[in-house]
């Protein structure tokens, strides 16, 4: 008798991973407001490269055409779209970035075991760095605050939940309460920022008062105006 195994079928594995997107809502005149994308990279040149982008335009009516230039204006700034939310699916042709729906502002959802042998860990509600960040280095911490007894180099880019404390020279990008925190605060003991950020609201170097350059100082929101006074 001949007896033959079945092959055994590989399963297809899927695996969630969950990032911290950008999302463009543009105004219009569309002009205009891509010159505003303009004046940011001109402070910040490549700041948005390799960073998911979503495209909400939810707030103007575009035609697909107009869509299609838009998004091909921002690959000439090489700002890649992930996705497209806020528009009808027949707006969008074959060789448009997705629709996306149902995004939430860092939200992600886990799936737990039916049984557990041992209770699980709380998790951290801060992040304590006792090392400095360096140029080109990334610091993600959704879940609180964020402390960096350290100094952070300039293309360095801490982002934040919660707070930021920093008990250096700030030279890189600091953006706390990403999950709609406006309450977060940033901390520093000196500001030479390349950008602050609190709950969406930014300033970039340029638009930071001199006299507080090389000075201990804080920042936070007042409505939907960020702030910026010497640290006392």
């Amino acid at each position: 008798m001949d007896v033959r195994a079945d092959p055994t079928r590989q399963l297809v594995r899927l695996r969630g991973r969950s990032y911290v997107a950008f999302v463009f809502s543009p105004v219009v005149p569309i002009v205009e407001w891509l010159a505003e994308i303009d004046a940011t990279l001109a402070r910040s040149p490549g700041y948005f490269v390799g960073k998911p982008i979503v495209l909400d335009l939810s707030a103007v009516d575009l035609s697909s055409s107009a869509i299609a230039h838009l998004v091909g204006s921002l690959n000439e700034r090489n700002i890649r779209v992930l996705g497209i939310e806020g528009v009808g699916e027949d707006r969008l042709s074959a060789n448009m970035p997705p629709l996306l729906t149902g995004g939430r502002a860092c939200v992600i959802t886990r799936s737990e075991p039916a049984q557990k042998s041992e209770p699980e860990k709380p998790k951290p509600t801060s992040l304590l760095l006792d090392s400095p960040v360096r140029s080109g280095q990334s610091i993600v911490f959704m879940e609180g605050d964020v402390t960096i007894l350290g100094s952070v180099g300039s293309g360095a880019e801490i982002v934040a939940g919660g707070s930021i404390h920093i008990y250096g020279t700030l030279r890189g990008r600091a953006m706390a309460g990403v999950n709609g925190n406006s309450a977060a605060r940033i901390y520093c003991q000196k500001i030479e920022a390349e950008l602050l950020a609190i709950d969406g609201y930014y300033q970039t170097a340029e638009e930071i008062d001199v006299a507080l350059r090389n000075r201990p100082a804080q920042a936070w929101l007042e409505g939907d105006t960020m702030k910026i006074t010497p640290l006392n």
